[in-house]
C-alpha cells in the first residue's frame, strides 16, 4: 500500500504532467517568449523544488520524531472537515501571507524569478528561489501536520490544491471559455472570488499595472483566492494582460538562471539588481 508521502509525489508528478501534455497539444509548453535563461532555469527548478520540499518534508518529520514522538498521530481520529480547516489556516493562509511578504523587500529577491517569466505555462508553477521553498512556513507546518496523522486528508487537500495552482498558472485559460456562457456567470461571479483562476492570477504576473488589468501588487491567493478578497488585495477583471515579466529584464536583459535560483549564495553583476548587493526592490 502507498504511503501518503509516495502518494503526495505521484499526485505533484501526475497533476504536473497532465497539464504539460495540455499545454504541448495547445502549443503552450514551448513559448516563443522563453529565453536560454528562461529555458535553463525552469530545468534546474524541476530538479530542485522536489529535492528542497522533500527536505523539508523530511526534516520535519526527523523533528518532531526527536522531539515529540509520543505525538505521532495523535490527531488521526479528527474528523476530516477539521483537518481540511486546518489545512487551510496552517497551509493556505500562510502562503498567502509569505507570497505577500515576497512581494516587499524583505522577500522579494526569493521571488522574483517567479515573475522573471514573460510567459504563463505549467513551467512557472514551482520557479522560483531555493530557499522561497526552504523557508516556506507553511510546507514546515504541513509536515507537522502530517506527522499529527493528516496523512491522507493532506493527500486529498494536496490533489485539489495543485490542480487549481496549476491550472491558475498554465496557457490553457480555462476560465475563458466559460466567462462567454451567460447562464454560468452566477457561478463563476463565486467561483473566481473563490479559488485563484487564470485571470486574477495572471493578472498577478503582468508586466505593468498600466493596462486596467495587471495586479502584480495583490491577487497573492494559491488555493483560495477568498483570502485577497477577505483582505482588500483583490482585483477581479475576467481579462488578460497583454504582457507578463518584470520590466528591468526588459531594460538590462535577464538575469542568469542560476542567480535567480541560488541568491544569496550566488549574486548578480547586472545594472540595477534585486539580486546584487544591497539586494533591490519589487517593482513599485
Amino acid at each position: 500500500m502507498l504511503s501518503p508521502v509516495e502518494a503526495q509525489v505521484i499526485v505533484v508528478l501526475g497533476l504536473l504532467s497532465l497539464f504539460a501534455i495540455v499545454e504541448l497539444i495547445r502549443g503552450g509548453f514551448f513559448p516563443r517568449e522563453a529565453g536560454p535563461e528562461d529555458n535553463r532555469l525552469d530545468v534546474a527548478v524541476m530538479v530542485m523544488f522536489p529535492i528542497v520540499s522533500g527536505s523539508v518534508g523530511l526534516t520535519a518529520a526527523a523533528l518532531c520524531a526527536h522531539f515529540m514522538p509520543e505525538q505521532q498521530g495523535a490527531l488521526a481520529h479528527w474528523p476530516w472537515w477539521a483537518m481540511l480547516g486546518t489545512l487551510l489556516i496552517a497551509d493556505d493562509l500562510t502562503q498567502y501571507l509569505w507570497h505577500r511578504l515576497s512581494h516587499s523587500s524583505v522577500l522579494w529577491p526569493l521571488h522574483r524569478a517567479h515573475h522573471s517569466a514573460s510567459y504563463m505555462s505549467v513551467r512557472v508553477v514551482y520557479r522560483n528561489n531555493a530557499l522561497y521553498y526552504a523557508l516556506m512556513p507553511g510546507l514546515w507546518l504541513s509536515g507537522l501536520l502530517v506527522y499529527l496523522g493528516f496523512g491522507w486528508v493532506y493527500i486529498g487537500y494536496i490533489f485539489v490544491k495543485l490542480t487549481v495552482i496549476i491550472g491558475a498558472h498554465c496557457s490553457w485559460r480555462w476560465d475563458e471559455a466559460l466567462y462567454r456562457i451567460p447562464a454560468l456567470h452566477p457561478l463563476m461571479w463565486v467561483l473566481e472570488r473563490t479559488i485563484s483562476t487564470p485571470a486574477t492570477h495572471f493578472a498577478h504576473h503582468a508586466l505593468s499595472e498600466a493596462d486596467g488589468v495587471g495586479h502584480y501588487s495583490g491577487n497573492f491567493g494559491n488555493l483560495l483566492f477568498f483570502w485577497d478578497v477577505l483582505f482588500g488585495t483583490a482585483v477581479i477583471t475576467r481579462r488578460y494582460p497583454p504582457a507578463y515579466g518584470l520590466a528591468d529584464d526588459r531594460q538590462y536583459g535577464s538575469e542568469k538562471w542560476y542567480v535567480q535560483l541560488l541568491y544569496p549564495f550566488l549574486r548578480s553583476g547586472r545594472q540595477a539588481s534585486a539580486l546584487a548587493i544591497p539586494p533591490g526592490r519589487p517593482p513599485a
